[in-house]
């Protein structure tokens, strides 16, 4: 499987985990609720799964599968196409679409991880599918969505001290999409 599916899996899965969502969402009070019933939101897992899972491994897992997805963007052989084309040969979602996009690294020294897969639109306008040629009457746009990620918060200089972590939600480019 390659780095653009892993992307894909990735944000799946932590949609999936409910990676982001609250812990205690207004008006709803705290504990584990009955056994049996489902977790609010999208990904409706047994409440009763969600309370074994520890919260810190699901996180370690997420960080592993970016850097993953980060070494097969840097390993890659696939020349850095900046070509605006769809190929609909390939079953890569990023390649087949009317606003196709390719990945670079987005980094951050000073976020845990430093290096993410960010998408980047390789089109001003978007393919039309009848000729497969670029139409600038329309645009791609990016599409975003909010990822876990630590941040390092270090005393600045000449203090010294040990650097602390704070969890946020960083906003970074998922994918493209074409808008009229």
């Amino acid at each position: 499987m390659d780095w653009p599916h892993n992307l894909l899996l990735l944000l799946v899965i932590s949609i999936f985990l409910g990676l982001g969502q609250p812990r205690n969402p207004k008006g709803k009070r705290k504990g584990q609720g009955r056994p049996g019933t489902l977790a609010p939101g999208p990904h409706q897992m047994p409440l009763d799964l969600v309370s074994r899972v520890k919260p810190y491994a699901r996180m370690e897992e997420y960080e592993r599968n970016l850097g993953e997805m980060v070494a097969q963007l840097r390993n890659s052989s696939e020349p850095a196409k900046r070509k605006c084309e769809v190929d609909l040969q390939l079953w890569l979602s990023n390649k087949r679409s009317l606003s196709p996009w390719g990945y670079s690294i987005n980094h951050d020294p000073s976020r845990i991880p430093a290096d993410l897969p960010e998408a980047r639109c390789l089109c001003l306008g978007c393919v039309n599918p009848f000729t497969m040629q670029e139409d600038r009457s329309m645009v791609s746009v990016p599409v975003f969505s909010q990822v876990p990620v630590r941040r390092r918060l270090c005393p600045p200089p000449p203090r010294t001290g040990p650097c602390r972590q704070r969890a946020v939600m960083e906003t970074i480019a998922v994918g493209c999409t074409c808008i009229f």
